[in-house]
């Protein structure tokens, strides 16, 4: 049916995974569906992969991964503590899809399988441990005041960054992302200060 090569046709599998599960979420992600966009067939599917939930766990991990890395680069990556977690919440993002990772927190079967849940929380654990270490260099470094707690700062962060997703989704509009994102980077400004 289709001619291309092993790694090739379980590389499509990955990739069409991790879209579909951006785009719909595990549970509203079928196998025929991942097999139609991948353009494989169930052999291939199941040559690389026991099932569903395989496929979507090496998929989302390498989605966590991707996000992660942008993460990484914005909170561990050069300039101050302050510039950093500005630089986060500043990163250019695809706002209206949503984030990769913060979208199966929304998925009660995804949450239900072990596999999936488990990406997503060691991915939201990391993602706080960067803002946390940051926002702990910053107050060490006397950029934030001695008052501000990392990890609450850290949760803020995050929380801003996801809950700006879901406002924006909701409107259809980035403009809810923008707005929760410029209320944050104001605040950890004046903190400054």
């Amino acid at each position: 049916m289709y001619d291309m090569s092993d790694a090739d046709a379980r590389t499509r599998l990955i990739d069409s995974t991790r879209e579909l599960l951006w785009e719909r979420g595990y549970a509203a992600m079928s196998p025929r569906a991942i097999m139609q966009r991948a353009e494989v067939g169930q052999g291939s599917m199941y040559h690389h992969f026991t099932g569903k939930a395989d496929l979507a766990a090496t998929a989302f991990a390498d989605n966590a991964e991707r996000t992660l890395a942008a993460a990484r680069r914005s909170l561990a990556g050069a300039g101050s503590a302050r510039e950093r977690l500005i630089g986060y919440l500043n990163r250019r993002r695809e706002v209206l899809r949503g984030c990769p990772v913060g979208r199966m927190a929304q998925d009660a079967e995804a949450l239900d399988t072990p596999e999936l849940a488990a990406v997503l929380r060691e991915t939201f654990a990391e993602l706080r441990g960067l803002a946390a270490a940051a926002a702990a260099e910053g107050v060490a470094s006397g950029e934030l005041p001695e008052h501000v707690d990392p990890d609450e700062l850290a949760e803020t962060v995050l929380a801003v960054v996801q809950g700006g997703y879901v406002l924006a989704r909701a409107e259809g509009s980035p403009v809810p992302f923008d707005r929760a994102v410029a209320g944050a980077v104001a605040l950890i400004k004046a903190a400054s200060c």
